[in-house]
């Protein structure tokens, strides 16, 4: 049975874009695959987050991997700090991981613009913390969304250039996977690109956020003036939440409101409304298991505890071999 790989960063709450991009097809790939889903705490250092809310935000996310419908029995759920073979396998990693191409990454660009008085060695080598992440289950599926390509890119590049430098073929090679044509990416409120957490206040529609808050969102979406002739372009803060819409509402709601914008009687007041009843409707049984697993901390303790002793077990396996191959042995 093949591998499949992936996490989430624990910096708090899963949005749509989460769910829809990725956790849907956690819940498919559960049932056939072998499955790993971890909470990338480590990686949510570079940021520098406070103890209380370091723990917290691995909790919200613990909770709502489940909330979505992700099933320990079934797949391995589990915290990336409680598997130290991961922190073992990126150290390896960069002593073959070379400054150049490390600069070259286009999210290490984009965070030393984003937040210049704090560029940080983790920011440089993220690429090789998410490889180690990937390759230490000898994955050969990670199911990412098209922001993350180049950094499945690079975990080959690393995986490959172990293989080559030890000459051996222990890694095999992790390529994107998703269960459509396409990998999903789900826009934002803002009208400019993706859902997401770092996009700024309003971007996102988090699965706990209360039907108050989602529709406080939803009408407060960027829009334009409205179309000026028939059938024209939607310009791209529209055709966000069209994108949305196609997600979350019915076939026929979506084809009625694109017939109103191209024959130029669209409202977009009644657009949103439809559009956040309909995302409150598709977030609400989710929510109400947010709600009922958060306050069982005996589950979630019996959750992270096997996730993390059926991951040790894949992982050790995996650093045992290395080592080896690296030539660390025993007298």
């Amino acid at each position: 049975m093949e591998t499949v790989v992936s996490g989430i960063r624990s910096t708090g709450n899963l949005h749509l874009g989460n769910y829809y991009g990725a956790i849907q097809n956690f819940i498919k790939m559960q049932h056939e695959y072998n499955c790993y889903f971890f909470i990338a705490d480590l990686h949510s250092l570079t940021t520098h987050p406070t103890p209380a809310n370091l723990h917290n935000n691995v909790k919200q996310v613990l909770v709502e991997y489940l909330a979505a419908g992700i099933d320990p029995e079934k797949a391995t759920i589990y915290v990336q700090s409680d598997v130290p073979e991961v922190a073992e396998l990126y150290l390896y990693l960069n002593m073959n991981a070379y400054l150049g191409e490390l600069e070259r990454s286009t999210s290490f660009k984009d965070k030393v613009r984003a937040q210049p008085d704090n560029v940080n060695a983790g920011l440089l080598t993220y690429p090789v913390l998410m490889a180690a992440d990937i390759i230490i289950h000898k994955a050969t599926k990670v199911p990412v969304g098209k922001d993350q390509e180049q950094h499945l890119e690079m975990a080959r590049t690393f995986g490959n250039r172990f293989n080559r430098l030890y000459n051996n073929d222990y890694f095999p090679e992790p390529y994107a996977f998703t269960y459509g044509s396409n990998l999903v990416k789900i826009p934002g409120l803002d009208g400019k690109g993706k859902m997401g957490k770092s996009e700024g206040e309003g971007n996102a529609v988090y699965l706990s956020d209360t039907p108050e808050v989602i529709r406080k969102k939803v009408m407060r979406a960027v829009t334009d003036s409205g179309p000026t002739v028939e059938n024209q372009e939607k310009p791209q803060e529209i055709q966000n939440l069209f994108d949305l819409m196609k997600v979350v509402s019915t076939e026929d709601t979506y084809k009625h409101f694109d017939n109103l914008y191209n024959t130029m009687q669209v409202r977009y007041g009644d657009l949103k409304k439809q559009l956040a009843e309909d995302m409150v409707n598709a977030t609400a049984p989710i929510r109400e298991r947010i709600n009922d697993i958060a306050g069982d901390s005996v589950y979630l303790s019996r959750v992270a505890s096997l996730g993390a002793e059926k991951a040790r077990e894949s992982a050790g396996r995996t650093i045992r071999e290395v080592r080896e191959i690296i030539g660390f042995r025993k007298f």
